[in-house]
């Protein structure tokens, strides 16, 4: 009897043994996939975390400018007057540049750079109608593009140079001086550009290409942009029919919407046209830059800023998108800039055109990373991210130099007395009312006035404000912003303010109509 207790107990106790054996795996294996998804949960929320830190920051560097006058007519009241339009299910009527520019009052912006992608932003305005609203939105738009880079980079070099490559992106000056020059359909393209080579990357090539077609209503241009990542395409194995497609239709996209869709809208095919150098259109520059390769050579380095700007944009990166094949994406981009010479503004570091191939060249310089690693043994002594970490460390140290360096300027956070006279100067505008505004005031006046700019030529409008202080675009010099307000005096005008250089004019016997008979000796 005793045997049998002792028996069953053994055999009780073998028997548990296995059970309890088999239980502690199950709940090792339940420990190992919560820890697998908290650490899931945890880089998808770092991953929401940077874009939206970004954008908040973005955000208010934007709107800190519009409130300290630093922002523009030109460009922010063309596009805030443009997707107004839009918000009223119009064509983008942008007064402010059909006047100015001589295409009349009526004029589409569609005439002027075929940017039908600015409808999306329409709605916007039924919540928020004033140029702050696209700000908001341009800084949304640049912080998105964090997402792809964060994907492309974590699937090649892991989640530490991710966040790093993500970070060098989100401080890069091109992001930061087209931020600091209002708002541009610029905004949309380090997102979709980013999602199309990320995309592509993933093996996803239906939305791919529903990325390249979004890319299409951006600008005119962007068919470049698609033509260059055909290039990219052609170097990789398999992928020869799609670049040749890519190729094709970007140019195709291109030529179409430059030679027949701008002119539709009311534009000038080539007006835009900078290449004189080369031949008075297309086909002739073409043959001039294939029979005479080596002038198209010197033109990338004429003036020299052209090279300071290549220079720009390759240093902060380490050079590593010259490792890339990647890179051939941004060549046309940059070609159409640096053949160019006319438009001066185009070639600079300033502004925001660089804005357009910074999200390619990150990513470009991931991947060039990458290529050295296989190739280089030292390449694979360190760790994964430390490229990465480099390009985060090149990007901190530029950002002084750059326009993210007006964040620790204090007049930046609270008007100065200059700004505070620009404020009760454009108080002294009724809403409604037609003026014609210096070129820092227009962009405060905006949501409640129409606008125009004040330039070289009188538009009967009944309210005028000037700055005869300081140099203002499109004027060459202050005398001649004195001098203007001195005609207009002469035409009747009343002064009704003037503080801290700036000045307020009303004629109250102009028509709220105005006159936009002369376009200005000046394009913008």
């Amino acid at each position: 009897m005793a045997e049998g207790v002792t028996a069953g107990g053994g055999a009780g106790t073998l028997d548990r043994a296995p059970a309890g054996r088999a239980g502690r795996d199950v709940r090792r294996r339940l420990a190992a996939r919560g820890r697998r998804l908290l650490g899931r949960a945890r880089a998808r929320a770092a991953e929401r975390a940077l874009p939206a830190v970004a954008a908040a920051v973005y955000a208010a560097y934007s709107l800190l400018r519009l409130h300290t006058f630093r922002a523009s007519s030109y460009d922010l009241v063309i596009f805030d007057q443009a997707v107004r339009s839009y918000s009223g299910f119009g064509p983008p009527v942008a007064i402010v540049k059909g006047v100015h520019n001589g295409f009349g009052p009526s004029f589409s912006v569609l005439g002027d750079h075929f940017s039908p992608i600015l409808a999306v932003l329409a709605p916007l305005y039924w919540i928020h109608d004033g140029p702050g609203t696209l700000l908001v939105a341009q800084a949304a738009l640049f912080a998105a593009a964090i997402v792809p880079i964060w994907r492309y980079t974590a699937r090649r070099l892991g989640a530490a140079a991710a966040y790093c490559a993500s970070a060098a992106y989100a401080l890069s000056w091109p992001v930061a001086e087209a931020l600091a020059f209002d708002f541009h359909e610029v905004a949309f393209v380090p997102l979709l550009s980013a999602l199309l080579v990320e995309r592509h990357d993933a093996g996803r090539r239906g939305q791919a290409a529903a990325v390249a077609a979004l890319l299409l209503l951006v600008k005119e241009d962007m068919g470049l942009l698609l033509a260059g990542f055909g290039l990219y395409l052609l170097t990789l194995p398999g992928e020869r029919r799609s670049g040749a497609a890519h190729i094709a239709v970007g140019l195709v996209a291109t030529w179409g919407a430059s030679r027949f869709l701008i002119p539709a809208f009311g534009g000038d095919d080539d007006y835009y046209w900078a290449y004189g150098a080369l031949g008075p259109d297309l086909p002739s520059a073409a043959a001039h830059a294939a029979t005479h390769p080596w002038d198209a050579v010197a033109l990338l380095g004429d003036p020299p800023a052209k090279l300071l700007t290549l220079l720009l944009l390759a240093a902060p990166l380490l050079l590593l998108p010259l490792a890339s094949p990647l890179t051939l994406a941004a060549v046309p981009l940059l070609a159409e800039r640096m053949l160019a010479t006319g438009f001066e503004n185009w070639w600079q570091a300033r502004y925001h055109y660089n804005a357009f191939v910074i999200a390619i060249l990150v990513l470009a310089a991931v991947d060039g990373a990458v290529r050295l690693r296989r190739r280089l043994r030292a390449a694979r002594r360190g760790p994964r991210a430390l490229p990465a970490a480099a390009l985060l460390v090149a990007a901190a140290v530029t950002v002084p130099f750059f326009a993210f360096g007006d964040l620790a300027d204090p007049s930046l956070y609270r008007r100065n007395a200059r700004a505070q006279a620009a404020a009760a100067a454009a108080a002294h505008v009724p809403s409604g009312a037609l003026v014609e505004a210096a070129n820092n005031i227009g962009p405060a006046l905006s949501a409640r006035a129409r606008v125009l700019l004040l330039d070289r030529w009188p538009r009967s409008a009944p309210w005028v404000v000037a700055d005869v202080e300081r140099l203002t675009f499109p004027f060459r010099s202050v005398h001649d912003q004195r001098v203007r307000v001195e005609g207009l005096l002469h035409l009747g005008y009343r002064e009704v303010f003037r503080r801290e250089g700036y000045v307020v004019l009303h004629h109250p016997g102009y028509p709220p109509t105005g006159n936009f008979g002369r376009p200005s000796n000046t394009s913008g």
